[in-house]
């Protein structure tokens, strides 16, 4: 495309008066053409020269500003995804250190919650420790009453009994009718099952 445009300059710089192109030679003719004697042919030449040269100034000129906005736009983009990546970067650091953070205060309140339940159990276990030895020193004084009831009981009982036999041996020596032993309960109900002889 840019070969056709610089043809169709070049046939009009042939064709037309060199005023029409508005450029006139800053400095006089040289005569590059030693073979062509004429000065109008010397001049067009000229003309497509600096038409060309110009040409190509244009295409370099474009080409080195194409070639610095793709550069910059280069640079631009590359600095945007380092930045885009240094942000998801910054945001997967705190979301981590958020987990750990969450992590940590969960498993810290799982262990103080297990240990509020075990020291809970430890003092239901207890109570009920405490509870039945309560009961069961409760019973074990109430058996030692009983026993001590029996005892006495027994005590009370045998003498008596001695009482008895002895009063019957004498009353068999002096001929004084027989009476029956008498009978005494303990002074507390027994709930042993055991009954008095």
């Amino acid at each position: 495309m840019a070969d056709s445009r610089i043809k169709g300059r070049v046939r009009g710089l042939l064709s037309s008066p060199p005023s029409e192109d508005g450029y006139e030679p800053s400095q006089p003719v040289v005569d590059l053409t030693p073979g062509m004697p004429d000065p109008d042919a010397q001049r067009k030449a000229l003309q497509v020269l600096r038409l060309a040269q110009r040409t190509a100034d244009d295409h370099l000129a474009s080409a080195q500003q194409q070639a610095d906005n793709i550069r910059a736009a280069a640079k631009a983009s590359a600095e945007q995804v380092a930045r885009d990546a240094q942000a998801d970067s910054d945001r997967a650091q705190k979301e981590a250190a958020r987990t750990v953070a969450d992590a940590r205060a969960a498993a810290e309140q799982i262990a103080k919650d297990a240990q509020a339940r075990a020291d809970e159990l430890e003092r239901d276990a207890r109570r009920q420790y405490d509870e039945v030895v309560g009961s069961l020193e409760t019973k074990r004084a109430a058996l030692q009453q009983q026993i001590d009831a029996l005892q006495e009981f027994d005590r009370n009982y045998r003498s008596r009994l001695r009482a008895f036999m002895n009063r019957q041996l004498d009353a068999l020596d002096d001929d004084i009718p027989v009476s029956h032993p008498p009978t005494q309960r303990p002074s507390e109900p027994l709930t042993t099952g055991v009954t008095p002889a």
